[in-house]
């Protein structure tokens, strides 16, 4: 069923191309990283929901699918992993658990694709990969349960694909939709957190100009401590208040993040970015590499919308258990559309294109 559905939909893309794209965009090439925001709302805009138990379907600034499934619902949620290639397989849980952790969800179940390289694949990297997987479920008390592992032509390194599927109470489900006017905004943790550890892993080389020893070990370590996971950050805003919505922000950024859970809950964000916390060394690295640090890829960072009256309580039940958040702004009614505010100025947050990071593998 879900052959048919992708078939479906890449025929359906193909079918309108021509008609929905300009002359000058049908025919370039586009870039590395997620698609660009216009051609992704319109590929996601052109898939039929056909289940009546369908309550959340593939859109803009939605982290999961949601199944209804009586008094629970299921979530779903498929995550490729293809910049980092060390701790591959424990990267795919953290990421994927991320994204159903958004939904107030407990991650349940994993189903991996892994596709190796051809020439480069030896059994004990296909061992190491599993036992990461294994491993890494096994300490969230997820079980794995299926998946599909090739050697697949073309490949220069590892590629692999998570599917997790959570499980939550219909009442406890939240979503990017119910964010409403009056709600803050909160900012677990900091940014960018996993392009910082991407940088340093991928480029150490080039950063020993600028950072010494033990600022690289820190940047590398960036995805284990403050840690790429927010599955405990949802966990305790959520039982400490009312949390209306949550979005991981991963490719693109906070400031993608940021736009799509607008879009998704159709009102206007107002952000002050002098709140949202950003480590000295991750600006020295965006500093070197020329990149906006607001859009660069951050998982680790736990976007919420919460009550006003909850607000500082779910801050200091967070801050409490050694997670930093801060309030960085608020929703207002109107336009989905994201300002920054500083004083009694505002301006049109920008919306990336695609992640910043993305330039650094173009031009390695």
């Amino acid at each position: 069923m879900v052959a048919c559905v992708l078939r479906y939909n890449i025929l359906t893309l193909y079918r309108y191309t021509n008609f929905h794209l300009g002359s000058g965009m049908k025919d370039s090439i586009l870039p590395l990283g997620k698609l660009p925001p216009q051609l992704a709302a319109q590929l996601l805009n052109q898939i039929p929901q056909l289940d009546p138990r369908v309550i959340l379907g593939p859109g803009v600034g939605l982290d999961c699918a949601v199944l209804d499934f009586g008094e629970t619902c299921l979530v779903m949620k498929s995550d490729p992993i293809t910049f980092v290639t060390k701790d591959i397989g424990w990267y795919a849980v953290q990421i994927c658990a991320n994204d159903i952790a958004t939904t107030g969800a407990q991650p349940r179940w994993f189903l991996t694709t892994l596709l190796l390289p051809e020439g480069k694949t030896t059994p004990e990297m296909v061992l190491l990969i599993n036992q990461q997987v294994a491993q890494t479920c096994q300490e969230k008390g997820i079980s794995v349960i299926g998946g599909h592992t090739e050697i697949t032509y073309g490949l220069d390194r590892p590629i692999l694909v998570g599917t997790m599927i959570g499980e939550v109470a219909k009442s406890d489900l939240v979503t990017p939709k119910n964010a409403q006017p009056g709600n803050k905004l909160l900012l677990s943790k900091g940014i960018p957190i996993e392009g910082t550890a991407i940088i340093a892993k991928e480029f150490p080389e080039r950063l020993s100009s600028i950072l010494n020893e033990a600022e690289l070990k820190s940047a590398v370590n960036a995805i284990y401590d403050p840690g790429i996971s927010v599955l405990r950050d949802a966990q305790l805003a959520v039982k400490a208040g009312q949390v209306t919505a949550m979005h991981d922000p991963t490719e693109g950024g906070l400031a993608s993040a940021l736009w799509e859970l607008a879009e998704a809950c159709g009102h206007t964000l107002i952000i002050q970015q002098q709140h949202i916390s950003i480590s000295l060394i991750s600006q020295k690295i965006c500093n070197f590499f020329q990149l906006n640090p607001m859009a660069t890829i951050a998982s680790g960072a736990l976007l919420l919308a919460v009550e006003a009256k909850d607000s500082q309580t779910i801050c200091n039940e967070l801050i409490r258990h050694g997670i930093p958040c801060s309030e960085i702004g608020f929703i207002e009614a109107g336009s989905a559309v994201v300002y920054s505010e500083e004083g009694s100025n505002r301006l049109q947050l920008p919306r990336p294109e695609r992640d910043e990071i993305t330039r650094l593998f173009e031009n390695p």
